[in-house]
């Protein structure tokens, strides 16, 4: 069974950085896929970017430019570089991983962008 356990939340100002790092166990192979969901109070889940095994990235148009993900493939890590945060980035961000047609998730850490 696959674990995610997420780090590094807390709290920043706008125009501020966090970076989240994300590291699973339980699997003997490098996960397929690494990234990142988010829920904002009140909304709905958001998905915020995604890094394949071979190193393709992709995130969602409200981070580009601001966001940036990277992970070791061989430790199985993934993180998250956040920079010019804003207020409407404050959310519980979810790892999650995939792996022989299963998504795993972490339970979660909550950033919070406040002024």
């Amino acid at each position: 069974q696959v674990q995610l356990v997420e780090s590094g939340g807390g709290l920043v100002q706008p125009g501020g950085s966090l970076r989240l790092s994300c590291a699973a166990s339980g699997s003997s192979r490098s996960l397929a896929v690494m990234g990142w969901y988010r829920r904002a109070p009140g909304k709905e889940r958001e998905w915020v970017a995604h890094i394949t095994r071979a190193g393709v990235t992709n995130s969602a148009d409200s981070v580009k430019g601001r966001f940036t993900i990277s992970r070791d493939v061989a430790k199985n890590t993934v993180n998250l570089q956040m920079n010019l945060m804003k207020a409407e980035d404050t959310a519980v961000y979810y790892c999650y991983g995939y792996i022989d047609q299963t998504n795993y998730w972490g339970q979660g850490t909550k950033v919070t962008v406040y002024s």
